[in-house]
């Protein structure tokens, strides 16, 4: 059976997450249900695997999944009748490729990237409502960025972890987190761009939420470092919403959709 990649951009907001549920609309449910209608597999029941399994309300830009398919399709054409079947419901597909059958979206990845938009103006957000955590007053971007750099590397991210999270251990390496300050009207759009091999359940919120009370001076950019070293979710600062979150990218030992 020939395999396929998907990158995959959507809008979480009317999902209850990335993985397919009995009940509720999923993203994963929205694809597989697009597909049953090209391919006997997935009209039999066939699943595909993605790289993250994004939260409720979460967004992304670069997602990627995998499929068997029973059919030997033209990436393109794929690509174009999923397009049309997901219809209307904000989910696309970027691009389509074909790859090798040990391809694994999610255990073949080398790293993810996510980034978090941080509004902060006092009137409502309109075209980017559902898009973006709004706070009503201006951020100390000095004081996130050095709350920030006490969290880059290897650590035992048990503060940053979710009480419910699966993953086996809390030790990560984040490889990178920058904040960047844009201007926008009345109001600051701080974006927080992170980069890792992999994340832990709700680990990039709850960085976000905490920078967030640094930025607002409640927290002096020390007392991350603290947290970090507590190795108890207590310590965490507030877990900010989901909406500001987008799974942005995510890396391969070969770019599957870098063609011949």
């Amino acid at each position: 059976m020939p395999r396929y990649a998907f990158k995959v951009e959507y809008d979480g907001t009317p999902f209850a997450g990335w993985q397919a549920q009995a009940d509720r609309p999923s993203v994963q449910g929205a694809i597989e249900a697009a597909l049953a209608r090209l391919d006997p597999g997935f009209a039999a029941g066939a699943r595909i695997a993605a790289a993250g399994r994004t939260d409720a309300g979460v967004h992304a830009t670069g997602q990627v999944a995998h499929a068997d398919l029973v059919r030997d399709w033209d990436p393109f054409r794929l690509a174009e009748a999923l397009n049309w079947h997901l219809k209307p419901q904000p989910v696309a597909i970027l691009t389509a490729a074909r790859v090798d059958d040990d391809f694994h979206a999610r255990f073949s990845a080398t790293e993810r990237r996510y980034l978090f938009r941080l509004l902060a103006r006092r009137a409502p957000a309109t075209h980017d409502r559902g898009l973006v955590w709004q706070v009503q007053n201006p951020l100390d971007l000095g004081a996130m960025r050095q709350g920030a750099a006490h969290l880059v590397g290897a650590h035992d991210f048990t503060t940053f972890r979710s009480s419910i999270c699966q993953a086996k251990s809390p030790l990560k390496t984040l490889d990178e987190i920058t904040i960047d300050e844009i201007p926008v009207p009345q109001g600051r759009e701080y974006r927080f761009s992170l980069r890792a091999r992999s994340f832990l359940h709700n680990q990039v919120r709850s960085i976000v939420g905490t920078l967030e009370r640094v930025g607002a001076g409640s927290w002096p950019p020390e007392r991350v470092a603290e947290a970090l070293a507590a190795r108890d979710r207590a310590a965490c600062g507030p877990v900010c919403p989901p909406q500001g979150l987008y799974l942005t990218g995510v890396s391969y030992p070969a770019d599957p959709f870098a063609g011949p």
